[in-house]
């Protein structure tokens, strides 16, 4: 099949593949790959971010052959943000005969399923959730779960390192009690040690809560000079409107859901100053980064509203096929891919990073925290935290070599 793409390629990083497709003349019934997230529901702010990255980078893909001509076909499962739900559409996938799935959101939702793709030694790329025991569950090199997103491991310390150094060491932390919660409370307790600290304060909640007054005036009572947020949805939302009502002028710092329209919108001029680990934030600081942005507008004809969401599920549909280069026999099951995703043969020059040898037989997680910017919520929009961060967004950022926690 002729490469009449030949100029998005170049742009995209991608004429390595436009010319392995092009002398692959076999073709077949489509390959299906499976797409699992909260599609409706609480999480739906994130979650079809995620569909939408993979849906251009399969449009692409598709435009140069497939797979050995072999269309990529989606199969996609909505979980609603719903442990049983995923679990059932987890099974599903499988039944329908995927050779590889990318998804989950929730990582409560991704724990419920994961023995579910292990089990039929499928591989899943996980492009959103964060807990870090979704990629420790399973010996490393028996694993068949494999991951994109900075997990909370690195995005913790990461928040640590950078209020430490603004002088703010009395941390109150606000978690709620889903397994996401659960696993994040963890890693900043350990990032917190790691500093001779401890938390001055500890709120649980469950998903859903409309007032933590209660809870924030105990936070101020006990000294708390910053808010460390550990939740997924409107939660965020609430604790920064709390604040406001008790006037209490305090740094609400957390992980990447900060930067997700249920806290931005909701929480308002509440939200401004309020700092977050970050991947990616959505401005053309390079060719790629401009190329996927126009693309995505193009398709979509709507901002970006979890701008992480879409460009670590977009990557991770590329680094599939980017394994798939090491599958030449046009059988990709699930042992042979997972081979295959463990020894991706080219660096893929993707959106978030650049990808050399991202995953590996011992390693199964992508991003390093070398990899991370802080993100500041200024005006409504996520932009970079320190003018450091919005300069060193113009080099390449790879995996260093070295495992992090």
């Amino acid at each position: 099949m002729p490469c009449t793409k030949r100029k998005l390629l170049a742009i995209v990083g991608m004429a390595t593949l436009c010319l392995t497709l092009s002398v692959q003349t076999q073709a077949g019934p489509p390959l299906k790959i499976g797409v699992i997230g909260p599609f409706t529901g609480p999480s739906a702010d994130f979650g079809v971010l995620m569909l939408q990255g993979v849906q251009l980078a399969a449009q692409e893909i598709n435009a140069v052959g497939g797979y050995m001509g072999r269309q990529y076909e989606l199969v996609i499962k909505d979980d609603q943000g719903n442990p049983d739900v995923g679990l059932k559409g987890a099974q599903e996938l499988i039944a329908e005969g995927v050779v590889a799935t990318i998804g989950f959101c929730n990582t409560g939702v991704a724990q419920k399923s994961l023995a579910v793709f292990q089990n039929a030694k499928i591989p899943l790329i996980i492009p959103c959730a964060t807990g870090t025991p979704l990629t420790t569950k399973y010996p490393a090199p028996e694993s068949y779960i494999f991951r994109t997103s900075a997990r909370d491991a690195i995005q913790a310390p990461y928040v640590v390192e950078d209020i430490v150094k603004r002088g703010w060491t009395k941390v109150a932390i606000f978690a709620d009690t889903t397994g996401y919660g659960e696993a994040g409370l963890k890693d900043v307790e350990t990032a917190l040690a790691a500093k001779n600290l401890k938390a001055v304060y500890v709120a649980r909640f469950p998903l859903g809560v409309k007032d933590l007054r209660e809870e924030l005036q105990a936070a101020r009572d006990a000294g708390a000079d910053v808010v460390f947020s550990y939740t997924v949805g409107s939660e965020n939302a609430v604790i920064a409107n709390g604040r406001k009502d008790l006037k209490w002028k305090v740094p609400q710092v957390g992980a990447w859901p900060l930067s997700f329209p249920f806290f931005i919108d909701g929480a308002k001029d509440a939200a401004e100053g309020a700092m977050m680990a970050q991947t990616f934030i959505a401005e053309p600081s390079n060719e790629r980064r401009a190329s996927f942005l126009s693309a995505f507008r193009r398709k979509f004809n709507k901002p970006m509203a979890v701008p992480m969401a879409a460009a670590q599920a977009y990557d991770s549909t590329y680094l599939l096929a980017f394994s798939l280069f090491g599958v030449r026999d046009g059988n990709p099951s699930g042992p042979v891919l997972k081979v295959a995703l463990e020894n991706i043969p080219r660096t893929y020059y993707g959106v978030v990073a650049t990808y050399d040898h991202p995953f590996s037989l011992n390693d199964k997680d992508a991003i390093t925290q070398n990899m991370l910017f802080m993100g500041k919520v200024n005006n409504g929009v996520v932009t970079f935290a320190r003018p450091e961060d919005a300069k060193r967004n113009i080099l390449v950022k790879r995996k260093t070599n070295e495992l992090t926690n």
